[in-house]
């Protein structure tokens, strides 16, 4: 019996017009009153996932995985229940890997704020903080090193001309020293080293007193890999990548066809 079901948002959740489909919102209210618990896991931040999680109507106590698996919150007072930052250290590291990439903005998710380490915030970097519903802020390292804010995990964005030579010239040293995943064209991640949404998944699993069995989980995307991994109840979306589809024991249809909905009718709700 599935017990509680995980959720990505971008390209699962949402449709391409960054919309969640009325058939979703059904769908996880009916799960959540057969009491399966919901989690929300996606790589944004808090303010990218306040405004839909609003939209469910749930009423219980859910919780949500942001950052990629680097921070869990509870739903009932947005408690942050537990969390990974990078430390001044890594910032020095991270920032190390673009100076010969000037064409590449590091950008840093921090418990309040979104931040573009630069002395002026690319239109790229606000156009995705837009995408969560925020407002970049340009500041130096030095400043963030000097704050007390928790900064969860660091993006290399540019356009993908420009990344992807980044992303091949950076990622083996990177990947020794954090977890990374390329999770948009525009995006390469760096989060503390063994974070990502399969730890947090495991670690609230383990809270509640639910073993992988208990756990359907769906995605679309290479940051979804492991969290689908863990979970016995696997669902690729329709427009998932063919990685995803490879290694899910369901595939549902896609995105603009609310196929979390039909996934959790079929899986969770079918009796």
């Amino acid at each position: 019996m599935i017990k509680l079901i995980a959720i990505d948002l971008d390209g699962t959740l949402l449709n391409s017009e960054k919309k969640i489909p009325k058939e979703n919102i059904s769908a996880i209210q009916a799960a959540a009153q057969a009491g399966v618990k919901i989690v929300l896991c996606t790589g944004r931040p808090k303010s990218g996932i306040v405004p839909y999680f609003e939209q469910l109507g749930l009423t219980d106590e859910e919780y949500i995985i942001m950052n990629n698996g680097c921070s869990i919150y509870n739903t009932k007072n947005w408690e942050l229940m537990s969390y990974a930052q990078i430390t001044n250290e890594e910032l020095d590291q991270l920032q190390a890997a673009v100076r010969d990439f000037p064409e590449v903005c590091l950008t840093l998710t921090g418990e309040k704020h979104y931040y573009a380490v630069s002395d002026v915030v690319p239109e790229l970097v606000q156009y995705d903080a837009g995408l969560v519903f925020d407002t970049a802020k340009a500041i130096s390292l030095e400043a963030i090193k000097d704050s007390s804010e928790i900064i969860f995990q660091a993006m290399y964005m540019a356009k993908a001309p420009v990344l992807n030579p980044f992303q091949a010239a950076k990622e083996v040293d990177l990947a020794a020293d954090f977890s990374v995943v390329r999770s948009q064209p525009y995006i390469f991640e760096a989060m503390p080293k063994g974070y990502t949404k399969a730890t947090a998944l495991k670690a609230l699993s383990e809270k509640l007193g639910f073993s992988p069995d208990d756990v359907m989980a769906i995605g679309d995307a290479a940051n979804d890999l492991e969290m689908l991994q863990f979970a016995t109840h696997s669902v690729a979306m329709g427009n998932a990548t063919d990685e995803v589809k490879e290694i899910c024991r369901y595939q549902t249809t896609v995105n603009d066809q609310a196929g979390v909905a039909k996934a959790i009718y079929d899986y969770v709700l079918k009796d």
